[in-house]
């Protein structure tokens, strides 16, 4: 497939769902929200989208410490309330609902129990300077970010990949707030969002398992920068942008192909792809506490540039 020179795609969403009165935290103070979103009234910080095999959709919200699950009828439930802050989240093959907790960690989520279990809290006795997101390979191995409050005054955020075997590995020391990530369907290169970079860096994964060559994949504007990622089977890279409102979708070359919007606030922070044909993108838009859905079906069937 090949990717030619014509105007990117406009793709519309539609609100899915959004969180429930019940759930909001209308003038209830929030340490996250104070350091985070200063002055701005937060009653939730939707993020982290993720199917389970039965097609329920879980979502974290960070300041108040909640995973929620949401049904194919989008009627909310709450999965766990805890002592944390959840920033990403992402269910494996395997069913395990793994998180990176902004404050501990990484933790694993028992939904029937409704309990938190710590996985990893530290490294070499040193606490994490604030997860951000994970992805999950093919094999098990989970790779997530070290993002605290690091940024283009402070480039020392981490990647770390933890291995089945439990081998923890610094893959990167020196990034500009580092965020979503998810590896190509190879898996043999990882994206990366630096936030504060505005970029999307492509770190190619070398036979020893470390990372050379890495470089700026693509790179972006706006006040904020890409957060949460995700990539389809024919390699596309879905990249939520926490300023512009937009989804940004760019072909393997690095080529911006479609603009999918929002139709609620400008604040999208993740996305997961989902439908039964997975032919439908979710977004998290986290200042109104929205799930967008937007029909990526038409990237397949439009004519661009197939040969």
């Amino acid at each position: 497939m090949m990717y030619l020179d014509t105007p990117p795609i406009l793709i519309k969403t539609e609100i899915f769902s959004s969180m429930p009165d019940e759930f909001r935290r209308k003038g209830v103070a929030s340490e996250w929200a104070d350091a985070n979103r200063p002055g701005v009234a937060t009653d939730s910080f939707i993020e982290g989208p993720s199917f389970d095999a039965d097609g329920n959709l879980y979502v974290v919200d960070i300041p108040f410490g909640r995973v929620f699950k949401i049904t194919p009828d989008a009627r909310w439930s709450l999965a766990v309330e805890y002592e944390g802050w959840p920033n990403g989240l992402k269910i494996g093959s395997d069913g395990r609902i793994l998180v990176a907790d902004y404050m501990h960690g990484l933790m694993e989520l028992d939904a029937k129990a409704g309990r938190m279990t710590p996985i990893l809290t530290s490294r070499n006795s040193e606490s994490f300077r604030g997860c951000n997101d994970l992805h999950i390979a093919k094999n098990g191995d989970i790779y997530f970010t070290d993002q605290g409050q690091t940024g283009l005054h402070d480039p020392t955020g981490r990647v770390y990949r933890l291995s089945t075997s439990g081998r923890l590995d610094c893959l990167i020391d020196t990034g500009i707030s580092p965020n979503g990530l998810v590896l190509d369907p190879s898996e043999r290169v990882l994206f990366v969002a630096m936030t504060r970079d505005n970029a999307v860096w492509r770190m190619p994964i070398m036979k020893d398992g470390g990372v050379s060559k890495v470089g700026r994949f693509c790179t972006m504007f706006g006040p904020s920068g890409p957060d949460g990622m995700t990539m389809d089977k024919d390699g596309r890279l879905y990249v939520a942008h926490a300023s512009l409102g937009h989804v940004l979708v760019f072909a393997p070359n690095g080529e911006l192909i479609a603009r999918i919007k929002s139709c609620a606030g400008a604040t999208c922070t993740n996305v997961a792809i989902g439908g039964n044909n997975r032919d439908r993108l979710y977004i998290t838009e986290s200042a109104t506490g929205s799930i967008l859905v937007a029909d990526i079906g038409v990237l397949d069937s439009s004519s661009r540039g197939a040969t």
